[in-house]
């Protein structure tokens, strides 16, 4: 190719011909061009759209210039050999000291005319929250951060001030800090208060609210969930929203309808309704709308193949979409982002600018809060978003919406709108199927019509024809019994062959296990449910989506397998499936391709993915701990995977009954049973702990006072109690405390202390076998209330109610007190604790028959009488009657009387009772402990000087009464009284014993690395502060690592190593110290337990793969299925990211660099092909 340098050529002189050779394309061939173009000296030089390449006289030159002699160009770290024989750095140590100039502190603000608008002057003004930055403040007017950090954030950023906190000056914190020391819930009677998470606006504020607010009754506790009433249509729908900003082409339900107007006027909303209902709607016009007003909107869902399915439809909905999940992160400048929850959970902690922008957070499947290892996850981000977000919660049918939207209401401190629907567009018909050969295949019973009777008819058919066939069965073969799994196969083939005959396909066959699922779809090896024209369609999508895929992983068993599966119409979907494969089953299933699908309950999960007909092969499965019958929630989330909106009338869900017909109670409670209500798995991580200490304003006690698992905390209710209480403590009398009541109140709490004392000691007296004994018939007892003061009585009766035993009891008293009118209030200050004089009646004696209450018998004496109490009891009831009433007592009565009078004088002074140690042989440490604790109190109470004054006590007990009450309401909104307090205080110490925290609960070294990790925190941190991944290479600390993602269980034992086995006894050592240091500090978890998380059982595999070895032999290595495999090593890719962030904030750049090259050596091939959804 000719070069033609025109460069340095001078102009045209008169003595030029107007010559010019032009070049024709490529080829070298050149043209001469005699008739210059008007207006330029010269012709064009070249065919070439840009012009000619550029040329350059010496390319090493530019080379050298460029690559190896530009230090911005040049790395700081690990600079190689070669770079400094070509030049050398010159050390430049100022550049360390530059810094960005201070924000100014003012600004200048014009003056003008206000009738000409003519410039007057300028005026200095001073500009308030100059200093705030990301660093030092939870305020949305802060500085933003640069622009590298603004979508994630970063680990010393503040997060934004979550809803519903005040904001607090550092005066406040400090004085508040200083409150919470002077508290001591112990032994003090007064408490210093302040107002907890409801507190009352103040006077000014409250004004204002009322403004905006209509009037609402004061006396009303304030309700934050509004139901919605979606039972009328909503009529003026198109008048309120002239121009709605999305259109659908179809009319929208009433309570769409309902959500859209929400939406308009941007309040919060919780829509609860079933799988098909059309709940996207709601997330759609969101979506629409923050387009419409430039704001930005954040999708969440629990797992990320849901994310990427969302991605898909949104982007072809909206166009501006973007996805963050753990490996992938696409166009995050987007108004509209879909992510899992972990990472909206960490972009709130770290203060990510994309908050600012936030007008809508939308969580899908809410009941997911009830999952037990990241339910906690969804509470934080609640609690954690800013005010100015609004929430949006779609949710599967729960009991419970409107508790929960009120929770949620009461932490954010606005309303929230709770719409709730059963309707079913597509409804429901329920059978159970007995069919096992051609014969029998239209055994189909229903059980649940579409208006959901349950129909016991039915049922009963069901059984008859099972038992009938049984008999039949065994009349003809003898007793033998077939085999199960032949069985299995002839219900399987019976059942499909009669609904694609029905045209009842596509299918979908919950199983739950992959196991199963696996060797039924093999099962079915001469079933055939796709026409040719299907089979070109199949072929040619699986081709096309496997053409990502390298050539030896396309020939791997599990997609050769698929494949043939696939083209006969039948697929399987679980987590052992690998992930691209899934992707391509649920395209094809959604196209109508794929007639029977056999899935496990994750398919259920999945987006909109309904079928003609859901089977369930069994309606028990094993949930890790044990089998157990499905809950009505999984059912109605799986069955509703049935009918299609628009295509089917009904939905037809069916029940096998293979081995018999279900129990119809079973049956019952788990069709019509109500599906699980939503329940707080919050709990407390030490993540969540350091992230919340890194900033001074909030304090993890509020983010406990603020969880779901706290909101049965009615505290409004409790202040206007309080305010009462102390009011009623104002208006008593003031406490003599002179003279001889100087000790009343040291006397007050030893009395309540032996009281307490004492009905302890005879709930254990009641509770043993002894203690009944003794107190049966005929025993005598000292009998203390209000009516009798050291009384004698024997006892009659023995109530047999186990929880309030009562004992039915003749006692002596004086005449004319047998019906004890309860003036006998003086008797309040408990003389009987220290005088145990005997009552001996002063005139005649008297008797009364009572039921007496355990705490009425003060003390079991050692004499017994020999009674007759049907007699006693008969003659008793027989003279309480009017005209029997002057009748003598009978002669049992009599007898009885004169024998307890002749015992009380006999010992006036006391007679000898029980001891619960001794004689009724009570040996458990709190009996021994609390009968000589309460010997000593009752000597102690005869030291006493103000049980000489007669009327001190009625007053003191009112007045301590109230004070009780008040104490324990202010205990109940104080912090001190949260459920996970004592935990919180035990994991404080765990990171104070391991230096993540200092004394005062500053955030240490360690404890910034283990806010950048999601899970693990503890072990991890420990590994890289004692260099336990120094000494192995990159693929072994992989290989490591793999424990902290792997949660199965394998039969193989991995060959692996030396430096690999000593790595892993060192993690096993330091998760035995981790564990053991938490037992010690007081954490329920076993030192065992915490070991037992960490499974080396992928080692090997992933030892291999980062080595290099292709998947189809890594395969081979483990019993574990491929899929399971993929996600693990996906997942082991995210840790390996947090340990390169933990190695840069360390400082450790050769473990940064080794991670990394860690992560480029499993990133590679069938586990890390992108998902279909999202290329």
């Amino acid at each position: 190719v000719f070069c033609f340098v025109f460069a340095d050529v001078p102009p045209l002189g008169p003595m030029d011909l107007p010559l010019s050779l032009l070049e024709m394309g490529c080829s070298g061939r050149c043209e001469l061009i005699t008739h210059p173009l008007p207006g330029q000296p010269l012709a064009p030089q070249s065919t070439l759209p840009h012009g000619l390449p550029p040329t350059n006289l010496s390319l090493e030159r530019e080379v050298e210039k460029q690559f190896l002699q530009d230090p911005a160009w040049l790395p700081i770290h690990d600079t190689d050999f070669a770079f400094q024989k070509v030049t050398e750095r010159k050390v430049d140590v100022d550049s360390l000291l530059s810094s960005n100039p201070s924000p100014l502190h003012s600004g200048l603000s014009v003056v003008r005319d206000p009738t000409t608008g003519m410039l007057l002057d300028f005026t200095e003004v001073l500009l308030e929250n100059t200093g705030l930055s990301a660093k030092n403040s939870l305020s949305l007017q802060r500085q933003p951060g640069p622009p590298s950090e603004s979508l994630r954030g970063s680990n010393t950023n503040y997060p934004f001030l979550p809803g519903g906190m005040e904001e607090l000056t550092l005066d406040q914190i400090k004085t508040r800090s200083e409150q919470e020391e002077e508290i001591d819930f112990e032994n003090s009677d007064a408490f210093l208060f302040y107002s907890d998470v409801e507190s009352s606006p103040s006077p000014k504020e409250a004004g204002k609210e009322d403004k905006s607010k209509p009037k609402e009754n004061p006396e009303e506790k304030k309700k934050w969930a509004i139901p919605v009433d979606i039972s009328s249509p909503c009529e003026d729908f198109y008048k309120r929203i002239p121009n709605p900003a999305f259109k659908w082409p179809f009319e929208l339900d009433t309570f769409q309808k309902q959500a859209v107007l929400r939406l308009e006027a941007h309040d919060s909303v919780f829509v609860a309704a079933h799988t098909s209902a059309g709940k996207t709607v709601v997330a759609e016009y969101a979506i629409a709308l923050s387009q419409k007003h430039m704001t930005r909107t954040i999708y969440t869902s629990p797992i990320k193949a849901l994310s990427n399915q969302k991605f898909r439809d949104f982007k072809n909905t909206f166009g501006d979409v973007g996805l963050l999940t753990g490996d992938v992160q696409l166009s995050p400048e987007s108004s509209c982002l879909i992510m899992t929850t972990e990472i909206l959970r960490s972009m709130l902690y770290n203060g990510s600018e994309v908050i600012r922008d936030l007008e809508w957070v939308i969580f899908d499947e809410v009941h997911y809060i009830n999952d037990a290892e990241r339910g906690v996850v969804w509470e934080e981000v609640l609690i954690m978003l800013p005010d100015h977000v609004s929430i949006i919660l779609l949710s599967a049918t729960v009991p419970n919406a409107v508790e929960f939207s009120e929770w949620i209401g009461r932490i954010k401190k606005r309303h929230i709108y709770v719409i709730s629907t059963m309707k079913r567009p597509v409804p429901l018909e329920h059978y159970l199927y007995t069919g096992n050969s051609t014969k029998t295949q239209k055994e189909m019973f229903l059980l649940v019509d579409a208006a959901g009777n349950f129909l016991t008819k039915g049922y009963y058919t069901a059984v008859d024809t099972k038992k009938e066939r049984t008999s039949k069965h065994a009349q003809s073969f003898g007793t033998k019994s077939i085999p199960q799994n032949t069985s299995d196969r002839a219900v399987w083939l019976t059942l499909l062959h009669f609904l694609s005959q029905r045209q009842q396909t596509p299918v979908v066959a919950f199983t739950f296990s992959r196991t199963r699922c696996d060797e039924n779809a093999r099962s079915l090896d001469s079933m055939d449910l796709t026409t040719s024209i299907e089979k070109a369609e199949i072929h040619s999508f699986f081709q096309k989506s496997l053409s990502r895929l390298r050539g030896g992983d396309r020939q791997l068993p599990q997609i050769l397998l698929m494949r043939d599966l696939l083209k006969r119409g039948i697929a399987v979907h679980h987590s052992g499936i690998l992930p691209i494969l899934k992707e391509v089953i649920e395209m094809l299933f959604s196209k109508g391709l794929v007639k029977v699908l056999f899935a496990t309950e994750t398919f259920a999960m999945g987006v909109n993915m309904p079928a003609r007909t859901v089977v369930f092969d069994s309606i028990r499965k094993h949930d890790g701990t044990g089998f157990r019958n499905l809950l009505p929630g999984e059912y109605i989330q799986m069955a509703g995977r049935a009918g299609r909106r628009g295509l089917d009338a009904t939905g037809t869900v069916i029940i096998l009954c293979k081995s018999g017909v279900h129990d119809m109670a079973d049956l019952h409670a788990m069709m019509m049973g109500k599906p699980t209500t939503l329940h707080s798995q919050f709990r407390l991580t030490y993540t969540m702990i350091l992230n919340l200490l890194r900033v001074e304003a909030l304090r993890v006690t509020d983010m406990m006072r603020r969880s779901f698992s706290e909101s049965h905390r009615d505290t409004q209710a409790h202040e206007k109690r309080i305010s009462q209480l102390k009011q009623m403590l104002a208006s008593l009398p003031p406490q003599e405390t002179e003279g001889q009541l100087s000790d009343i109140l040291p006397y007050y709490h030893t009395v309540t202390e032996l009281q307490n004392t004492r009905e302890a000691l005879q709930q254990a007296i009641l509770e043993s076998v002894n203690g009944l004994k003794a107190l049966s018939v005929g025993r005598v007892v000292i009998v203390n209330n209000k009516q009798h003061l050291n009384a004698l009585g024997v006892i009659l009766q023995v109530s047999n109610d186990a929880v309030n035993r009562t004992f039915t009891a003749l006692i002596i008293c004086e005449k004319g007190n047998e019906e004890g009118d309860g003036k006998g209030e003086d008797n309040a200050s408990f003389p009987h604790l220290y005088n145990t004089a005997l009552f001996i009646p002063e005139g005649p004696c008297s008797h009364t028959v009572q039921k007496l209450k355990l705490q009425d018998i003060s003390a079991i004496t050692v004499k017994t009488l020999k009674v007759i109490p049907d007699r006693i009891i008969d003659n008793y009831n027989k003279r309480q009657q009017p005209r029997f009433r002057n009748d003598p007592p009978g002669q049992a009565i009599s007898t009885a009387t004169q024998e307890l009078l002749r015992l009380a004088e006999a010992n006036p002074s006391g007679m000898a009772t029980l001891d619960p140690v001794n004689d009724l042989q009570l040996k458990s440490v709190d009996v021994v402990e609390g009968s000589m604790r309460l010997r000593a109190l009752q000597d102690s109470l005869r030291d006493f000087n103000c049980i000489h004054s007669p009327t001190f006590f009625a007053r003191i007990k009112e007045r301590m009464s109230v004070q009780e009450e008040l104490d324990r309401l202010l205990f109940l909104v104080s912090d001190q009284s949260l459920t996970l307090l004592p935990e919180y205080h035990q994991r404080i110490q765990v990171l104070q014993s391991l230096q993540y925290i200092d004394s005062s609960g500053a955030v240490q070294l360690k404890g910034r690395v283990a806010c950048q990790i999601s899970s693990h925190e503890l072990l991890l941190t420990e590994l890289l502060f004692e260099n336990v991944l120094s000494p192995l290479a990159p693929e072994e600390s992989a290989a490591l690592l793999s424990c902290l993602v792997f949660t199965q269980n394998t039969q193989m034992e991995p060959h692996i190593t030396n430096t690999l086995k000593e790595g892993i006894d060192r993690v096993l050592s330091v998760a035995q110290r981790i564990g053991q240091l938490q037992r010690e500090c007081g954490i329920a978890q076993t030192a065992e337990e915490f070991v037992g998380q960490f499974k080396f059982g992928l080692t090997e595999v992933v030892y291999c793969w980062a080595r290099g070895m292709p998947f189809a032999e890594i395969a081979l290595l483990t019993d574990v299925q491929e899929g399971t495999v993929v996600r693990c090593i996906q997942r082991l890719d995210e840790v390996l990211k947090e340990v390169r962030q933990a190695a840069r904030i360390v400082g450790d750049s050769v473990l940064g660099s080794k991670m990394e090259r860690a992560s480029l050596a499993i990133r590679r091939d069938i586990v890390f092909t992108a998902s279909l959804y999202t290329h």
